[in-house]
């Protein structure tokens, strides 16, 4: 087990849902620092502890990101947390919400990969930690752009981790189901609170566990995938027909 005690930490989208509980997981475990960011600090809730460090970061600004980077060099572990989603389906949604779920959950994160890979090979044993979704197994038509930036993103985030095998970068992929968070207001479904998500998904991740569903909604819906792909299709198309 490579525990997170005494590490340092990054954690993008930290203001709120399960970014914001990761911090206080990551505090909990005795991490030495964490760098909390987020688009408006303004939003950014007191942690009430002196080792987290507020930083401004918009993951869809290349220039910024690498901003970041060059004042994070001591960063051992990244948490790739911030992320939008969009209603709409492929025929009929606003194309620009598709653009900007893939701008910011699949570039945005490649972005901020590319640009610290070579701080965490420096900082070896160190990991990459992946927030994607369980519809990177088969897409949820009434979240399409979403659905497929994650799909996306699980297939960057498996080619990262084949990349850095070999550099002593370990690359997780968190692929929970639907958590009740601010980005699933309103949602009907019983959903788990984001602060025991985050809880298990750092302590599978200290086990070194690579791809982790962390809550038994999603657990449900892979198991159903795993059993065969088509299953978890027809699963998502009930949920979009009403069936």
């Amino acid at each position: 087990m490579q525990t997170l005690k005494d590490k340092v930490i990054l954690i993008t989208g930290a203001n709120r849902g399960i970014g914001k509980s990761l911090v206080k997981a990551s505090l909990e475990k005795g991490a030495r620092k964490i760098y909390a960011t987020s688009r408006n600090l303004s939003k950014m809730p007191n942690f009430g502890d002196d080792r987290v460090e507020t930083l401004e970061l918009d993951i869809t600004d290349n220039a910024q990101t690498l901003k970041v980077a060059e004042k994070t060099k001591d960063v051992e572990v990244l948490i790739n947390n911030a992320g939008v989603l969009s209603q709409g389906n492929v025929l009929e949604g606003e194309i620009s919400a598709v653009e900007n779920d893939m701008k910011v959950n699949y570039y945005g994160t490649i972005n901020m990969m590319r640009a610290f890979a070579p701080i965490l090979e420096k900082n070896a044993p160190s990991k990459i930690v992946n927030i994607v979704s369980i519809v990177a197994y088969s897409p949820l038509p009434s979240l399409a752009g979403y659905s497929a930036s994650k799909t996306a993103l699980y297939s960057a985030t498996l080619s990262v981790r084949t990349e850095l095998a070999k550099k002593g970068v370990t690359v997780h992929a968190i692929n929970p189901g639907a958590i009740d968070t601010d980005m699933n207001k309103g949602s009907e479904w019983d959903m788990p609170a984001p602060d025991g998500i985050a809880k298990i998904i750092l302590d599978k991740v200290e086990a070194g566990e690579l791809d982790i569903v962390p809550d038994e909604m999603g657990l449900g819906m892979f198991n159903a995938w795993k059993e065969a792909p088509s299953k978890l299709a027809e699963m998502f198309s009930n949920m979009y027909h009403g069936e």
